[in-house]
């Protein structure tokens, strides 16, 4: 298996894992929160998206798909098209209601589409590569992705966590 295939498969069982916790869900039920101050589906799935398209985007030196798109006008939240979720408030994650599971998955698989189509051709060598000088030490690029992956995973098992407590939904 080469590298880029390694990151596809990764990526790829995000996005599947994304499409299996908000299939057949209504907005009210992807905006529900198990309790006062948790996080809902929907705001799980549009962050772990937002960062996604947001991090790679930026280590491969393209507009994120949430502006190039007009991501940002459709979902139509009040926030900025900055906004990635990070260190959000609850009432913050209250705001993110109203959303259709089209509009989740969506999003998540253009983005998807766009860091398929860079990691793929990744190599070994290219994993080395300072992508973020912010941090000591500097971040890499392999650290990066690793990063955006393993982010991504915790928040679809805990989409898929409150969609069980949704019960038969």
């Amino acid at each position: 298996m080469e590298l880029g295939e390694l990151l596809v498969d990764a990526f790829e069982r995000i996005r599947d894992g994304v499409h299996g916790a908000v299939e057949g869900l209504d907005p009210e039920q992807l905006a529900t929160r198990p309790t006062p101050h948790a996080n809902s589906i929907a705001w799980l799935v549009w962050h772990l998206a937002r960062v996604q398209d947001d991090h790679v985007a930026d280590v491969a030196g393209v507009e994120q798909v949430w502006t190039a798109q007009d991501w940002h006008g459709r979902f139509g939240l009040p926030f900025g098209p900055e906004v990635t979720g990070y260190g959000q408030s609850s009432e913050d994650v209250a705001k993110v209601s109203g959303v259709t599971a089209e509009q989740l998955t969506g999003y998540l698989d253009a983005v998807h589409e766009q860091t398929v189509g860079y990691v793929r051709s990744l190599t070994p060598e290219d994993l080395s590569r300072v992508v973020d000088e912010r941090w000591d030490p500097p971040v890499t690029l392999g650290v990066r992705l690793v990063s955006v992956v393993n982010d991504d995973q915790q928040h679809v098992g805990q989409a898929a966590f409150v969609r069980g407590l949704l019960g038969d939904a």
